[in-house]
């Protein structure tokens, strides 16, 4: 094992006993965050600033959603100097929110808004640093001197800051790194904590404290492994500033709300976050009931079941490396994650059901029909089907039943089951378990059998840290059967089991852990609020149908199986000057047939060139109703007319062998 790993440090106060990472307390107005204050909840308006009325009834209802903080851009003078005409007309309504200015490109905006409103954001990458995607390389005094222009740039702010008594949240977000961070520290997690320290020692150096941090990344696992190095570098410098918590870029419905989940879920596991922003790509008044379930999940937490302590890690938890597991028939080893469909409460199964779970049955050519969100297994209990399967999808049953019927199907065990009995399958038996079956005679069956694969199960309500040392075991064990990962859901919404089982899957599959995901779930009515109806569309899908396709995003968004087309789109705000949910959809309508393909649609160059470099092509606003696009971080066509822009998006897709007709079925 390697010694570095063995040494580790951790990055929370503990893996397995849920408390909340504790962080000085900052005043933003009259509502502090960190500490032991609640978790805070905010998020951005989207109409133009200059405009006070509307942006003063957007904030209203954001307010009434639920918000503590409202933050608004400000990306010139005249807006920043219109923050002070949307304070007085929201007092002047009774509303004394505190107000916080988005700052990118102008530090003389930031100045005046910070003698305005309660906290001012910079962005270290946007604010006085230099970045134009060029390799670019710095001797040690070069970068010195470029600190050093940053600090005459930066240090007025602060001082501002200071005498007003205004928070400042230092937000890095890793699609616009500058290119003297990138030249040193690469495109990395480490890079985006280092260009937030960099500004944050320059307010220490003038006794000014009164700051939050963010790592903001629209890929989940960068943005989970910045925030745990960031953590670490502070208890380095005996720091213990507050963190602002966010997925950049997420898109909007069930999607956005997934990517958010997993980011900001894995870090709320370890009791990481003191505010927390859900970016969708819908008007902002529909983030806040999905930041409100996330936070109220940790409410009670502290309560849950005892987990026995790690006193190694035996992985690294800044870096992703998938566990190492045998190949068992197509499970595990470097196969993709596989998705188990559970089948077993159906009160029959006829060949239509699979429709559910993507094989459709054409009874005129007497052949299977399926996409790339087909369910890999099917688990049926008791339940012996009466059709010939499709060639490929394994059937599981349980041990009793399977006795009876073996041919082409595969047993699930107890692990009582499991070590007792001598009847196997040949090439395949699943084995249900929990943390408290593991003992000395399992390891040492399981160590000799290459056939097993593990089913991992927790009632636990900390059930992400009981898995994950159930993993840290299998690892420090030397364990390498494959493991599913099975969760099960009592009587929850639709919209809640999105977000947790967001949190409970996409938590450990970031880390690199799980070689198939398993859900079953009792869904109750939703009862939406009024704020869900315009944007959130339900479908009257069954439950297995449900279950199959979060599960499948969740493997995308987790980056771990790719079955569709993946958006990267900003949430809107004050400096998109186009409509850019319905420019999202209108995109997605046209290209969502790419498997593979990653299309970022961004409101303006703020981030967009630099979150693109996670995606293959980009349209991004660069004017009023002009468009600029994108092939990774190149400019492929620049300022042509929005009216033109989809349609040309595609040519350039075309032009590059990147497109395919949509299958016509």
């Amino acid at each position: 094992m390697n010694d570095t790993i063995v040494r580790f440090r951790t990055y929370c106060n503990s893996l397995t006993k849920y408390s909340r990472y504790k962080t000085r307390e900052v005043f933003i107005g009259e509502v502090p965050l960190g500490a032991e204050n609640p978790i805070r909840i905010q998020s951005m308006t989207t109409t133009d600033s200059m405009n006070t009325i509307a942006t003063v009834e957007q904030s209203i209802r954001m307010i009434e959603a639920g918000c503590d903080y409202i933050r608004i851009t400000a990306p010139s003078i005249l807006e920043a100097k219109n923050l002070l005409n949307i304070k007085n007309e929201l007092q002047k309504r009774g509303y004394k929110v505190p107000l916080i200015a988005d700052i990118h490109f102008t530090p003389n905006a930031a100045e005046i808004a910070a003698r305005i409103v309660e906290k001012v954001r910079v962005n270290p990458g946007n604010y006085a640093d230099k970045k134009s995607f060029k390799k670019i390389e710095y001797t040690d005094s070069e970068y010195d001197l470029e600190l050093d222009r940053i600090r005459q740039k930066f240090t007025p702010l602060v001082k501002i800051c200071r005498e007003y008594g205004t928070a400042m949240r230092i937000g890095t977000n890793h699609g616009s790194l500058s290119d003297r961070i990138m030249s040193r520290y690469g495109d990395s997690p480490l890079g985006m904590v280092e260009s937030a320290l960099e500004f944050l020692r320059i307010c220490e150096a003038e006794s000014y404290f009164n700051i939050v941090l963010s790592m903001k990344s629209s890929n989940p696992k960068v943005m989970v492994q910045a925030y745990r190095l960031l953590i670490q570098k502070m208890e380095d410098e005996k720091m213990n500033y507050p963190l602002h918590l966010g997925v950049t870029e997420a898109g909007g419905g069930d999607d956005g709300r997934i990517k958010s989940a997993i980011g900001i879920g894995s870090l709320l596991e370890d009791g990481i976050g003191d505010t927390i922003r859900v970016s969708l790509t819908e008007d902002p008044e529909f983030e806040v009931p999905v930041a409100i379930s996330l936070v109220n999940r940790y409410l009670d937490r502290e309560n849950h079941q005892h987990i026995n302590t790690l006193e190694i890690l035996p992985y690294s938890p800044y870096e992703y490396t998938r566990r190492e597991s045998l190949e068992v028939s197509g499970i595990g080893g470097n196969n993709v994650v596989r998705v188990i469909s559970d089948y077993s409460k159906m009160e029959s199964v006829t060949i239509n059901s699979l429709a559910d779970i993507g094989y459709i049955y054409n009874p005129a050519a007497d052949k299977w029909l399926m996409n790339d969100s087909s369910a890999d297994i099917i688990f049926f209990g008791d339940k012996i089907p009466g059709f010939e399967l499709p060639l490929g999808i394994k059937a599981a049953l349980n041990f009793a039943s399977w006795k009876r019927n073996k041919e082409k199907n595969f047993p699930v065990f107890t692990s009582d089951e499991y070590v007792s009995n001598i009847e196997f399958s040949p090439y395949l038996n699943f084995v249900l378990m929990t943390i408290s079956d593991l003992n000395d005679t399992l390891i040492t069956k399981l160590k000799k059998d290459s056939t097993a694969v593990l089913v991992l199960e927790t009632e636990n309500l900390h059930a992400v840290a009981e898995l994950r040392r159930f993993f840290c075991e299998l690892l420090l064990q030397d364990i390498q059967n494959p493991v599913i990962i099975k969760r099960a859901y009592s009587k929850i919404t639709y919209e809640d089991f999105i977000l947790y089982s967001s949190i409970d899957f996409g938590s450990l599959l970031i880390e690199g852990f799980g070689d198939g995901v398993w859900a079953e779930c009792s869904f109750i009515e939703d009862k939406p609020k009024d704020l869900y109806i315009k944007n959130y569309i339900r479908t009257n899908e069954t439950s297995i149908k449900k279950i199959n396709k979060i599960l499948f995003n969740i493997l995308q968004a987790a980056r771990t199986r790719v079955s569709k087309t993946e958006y990267i789109a900003c949430p809107s705000c004050g400096r998109t000057l186009f409509d850019l949910q319905e420019t999202t959809e209108i995109i997605r309508k046209k290209t969502e047939h790419l498997k593979g393909l990653k299309i970022a649609v961004m409101g303006c160059i703020v981030n967009g060139p630099g979150e693109m470099a996670d995606a293959d092509y980009g349209y991004v606003g660069s004017g009023i109703d002009k468009i600029t696009l994108y092939k990774g971080k190149d400019i492929v066509r620049r300022n042509i007319p929005a009216l033109n822009a989809v349609e040309s998006l595609i040519e350039i897709i075309q032009e590059n062998n990147d497109w395919q007709e949509p299958k016509i079925e």
